[in-house]
């Protein structure tokens, strides 16, 4: 059985619009490149046609498993996640007790992590440790500089 993924509705439009594109856009803008390389002539010593077939099967590869994502996908009703309890689609305000740095992280499925805008996955360290915990909780994540303890200063949708 295939793994459930979890998506906020955000994670499902941008998937949806990323397969739109693949397949209306990426698509066509492929096989025309395939049609110029092969107007090259030789395809056994020819770059563009191998570099055009291997973007072919990336497209395509990709397609698939996004329709994979969007066949298994879970969608997280923003308006039932609760703010009294760390769970997905919740934003969690934590400060760092050693240095007093304060953090907000939104806990997506992995799909969707992205922690460069402080998105993080349920199943990260920092994830997986907030989840089920309350507002004033102090919850320790293993990392590889050492174990951080993060006390969780607010919860919000």
């Amino acid at each position: 059985m295939a793994k459930k993924v979890l998506l906020t509705s955000e994670g499902l439009k941008k998937l949806q619009e990323e397969l739109d594109n693949l397949k209306t856009v990426r698509r066509k803008e492929n096989t025309a490149a395939l049609k110029m390389a092969k107007s090259f002539g030789d395809l056994s010593e020819n770059s563009e046609y191998d570099e055009a077939k291997n973007e072919q099967a990336e497209i395509e590869a990709r397609i698939v498993e996004i329709e994979n994502m969007l066949k298994n996908a879970e969608v997280i009703d923003e308006s039932e996640v609760a703010t009294d309890i760390v769970s997905i689609g919740s934003k969690v305000t934590v400060k760092d007790t050693e240095d007093e740095e304060t953090s907000e992280y939104l806990i997506v499925g992995s799909t969707e992590a992205d922690p460069l805008k402080g998105k993080i996955s349920d199943e990260s360290p920092v994830g997986s440790a907030l989840l089920g915990h309350k507002k004033g909780e102090k919850v320790s994540v293993e990392a590889p500089m050492g174990v951080i303890e993060y006390k969780i200063v607010k919860i919000s949708k």
